[in-house]
């Protein structure tokens, strides 16, 4: 597939939507809608065998989630991976990480975003106070053991895609023979 031109139909500080015409392998012509995100970092904060979580409203679902701390920096600004890691943990839960291990990537919705995501193992932890952003003010975030975050991963508690991935990654993290 190859791009012919491009044209911006929205934008915001999260986010840009635009339409791609395309011309596909066997000539025809298309179009192709792509919203374009700043890169995020999702962060699993682990201590003996808990995981905090946080909690909060998501506006397209109009319902309250758990899933991990995650997010981009503001008015889409691109920072290091890590950086960004450290950034989000700190704001979401004012948690601070000795160790901020990247063991992942995922890609949000291929088919529909540029976004792609790093997700970051933080062990450990030292406490602190949030530095929320006024979108986040009624997050609340807790710790959970791991059988209690797979047995919300399995009856639907969590259904955030990104949260589920990255645990699944944390998984198989922990089975190489050397991390």
């Amino acid at each position: 597939m190859k791009r012919i031109d491009s044209r911006e139909v929205y934008s915001n500080n999260w986010m840009t939507v635009r339409e791609d015409r395309i011309r596909r392998t066997d000539g025809s012509n298309g179009i192709y809608g792509v919203v374009d995100k700043s890169d995020y970092a999702l962060v699993i904060p682990l201590s003996g065998n808990e995981v905090q979580l946080v909690e909060q409203f998501r506006y397209p679902l109009g319902i309250r989630r758990w899933e991990f701390p995650q997010g981009t920096a503001p008015e889409r600004a691109e920072l290091p991976p890590r950086e960004l890691a450290a950034r989000e943990l700190r704001e979401e839960t004012g948690l601070s990480a000795g160790s901020l291990v990247e063991i992942g990537l995922l890609d949000v919705a291929p088919g529909l975003s540029s976004q792609r995501g790093r997700v970051f193992l933080a062990t450990e932890l030292t406490e602190g106070e949030p530095e929320r952003e006024p979108e986040e003010q009624d997050m609340r975030t807790a710790w959970f053991t791991r059988d209690r975050v797979e047995q919300m991963i399995a009856e639907g508690e969590i259904t955030d895609a990104q949260s589920v991935a990255a645990y699944a990654l944390l998984l198989l993290w922990e089975r190489r023979p050397a991390h």
